[in-house]
Parts: structure tokens; sequence; C-alpha cells
């Protein structure tokens, strides 16, 4: 398994839009089918956003000042996503605004998704080159270890968001 950063980002993005297909196709009635897959929805994308906020973005700014503001965008974006994540948390499927609530976080990280493939991974790639890209690969699978798996559990997410912030 390659511990290449972007391509295990890619990999986590790939089961984050499968997911999000697998929750569209579900039918407007499927309330169980979509509570389960807001769930696994919900554990992908706290993971993710962890080891990239955690590992990936503060590597990236350190190595690449030049890419600071899409950092900072990337941070906002998964703020956004976090936000939504939480809400979700504490709703049942069949609550009025479920379904209206995850079809934004969809398109939400689906937008994130493309933007950091497109445009953001190769210049990254281009600034880092393989080992760099490797090692920090290495450490995000670290750190998946200990990821919160819910918003519920503590993070150091806000502590980083509060830092970018200051």
């Amino acid at each position: 398994m390659s511990t290449d950063a972007i391509v295990l980002l890619k990999d986590d993005h790939k089961q984050i839009l499968r997911t999000f297909k697998d929750f569209e196709d579900a039918g407007d009635d499927a309330f169980v089918a979509k509570g389960r897959l807001v769930d696994r929805i919900i554990e992908l994308l706290t993971v993710h956003t962890y080891i990239e906020n955690e590992v990936m973005y503060p590597r990236v700014r350190e190595l690449v000042p030049e890419l600071e503001d899409d950092v900072l965008e990337s941070y906002e974006e998964h703020h956004v996503a976090d936000v939504l994540v939480m809400e979700l948390s504490t709703m049942k499927p069949d609550d009025e605004r479920f379904t209206a609530k995850t079809t934004v976080l969809i398109e939400n990280v689906r937008h994130h998704i493309k933007e950091e493939e497109d445009e953001w991974f190769p210049e990254v790639r281009e600034a880092l080159g393989r080992k760099v890209l490797q090692e920090i690969g290495a450490a995000m699978v670290e750190a998946r270890q200990k990821a919160p798996t819910r918003p519920s559990q503590p993070s150091a997410l806000k502590k980083t968001i509060d830092a970018v912030i200051s």
C-alpha cells in the first residue's frame, strides 16, 4: 500500500463519494438505510478531515507557503462540513430536514474534493515531490489510528481552526 499522502487522500475521497451515491440512490422512504449511510458518512468525513487538518494542511503550510490561501480556504470548507456533520449526528433519518441537510453536506464536500483533486493536489505534488509526500502519508496513516470517528469525540480540530483564525 502506498503511503503517498495524495494517494491516501484520493482513496478516502473515493470511499466518501461512493457513500454519497449510495445515500442518493437509497430512495425517499429508506430511513433505516439513509441513517446507516449518514453514520458512515460522518465517520468517513470525521476521520478524513482530522488527518488533513492535523497532518497534511500544516505540513503544506510550512513547506509551500505560496499555497497558504488554499489551505485556509480548505480549513473553512472543513469547518462548514463539521457544522453539518455535528447537526446530522443529532438528527433522526425521518426528521424533516435530514435529507436536505445531508444533500447540502454532499454538495459542499463534492465541491471541496473536486477543487483538491483538480487544482490543489497537482500543485502540492509538484512542490513537494514523492519522498516528502510519502513522509506526510506515513504520518497520516499514524494519525488515522487516533482520529475521532464521531464529532462528539474530543479532537484537536477546534484548536487547529482557532490557531488558523488567530
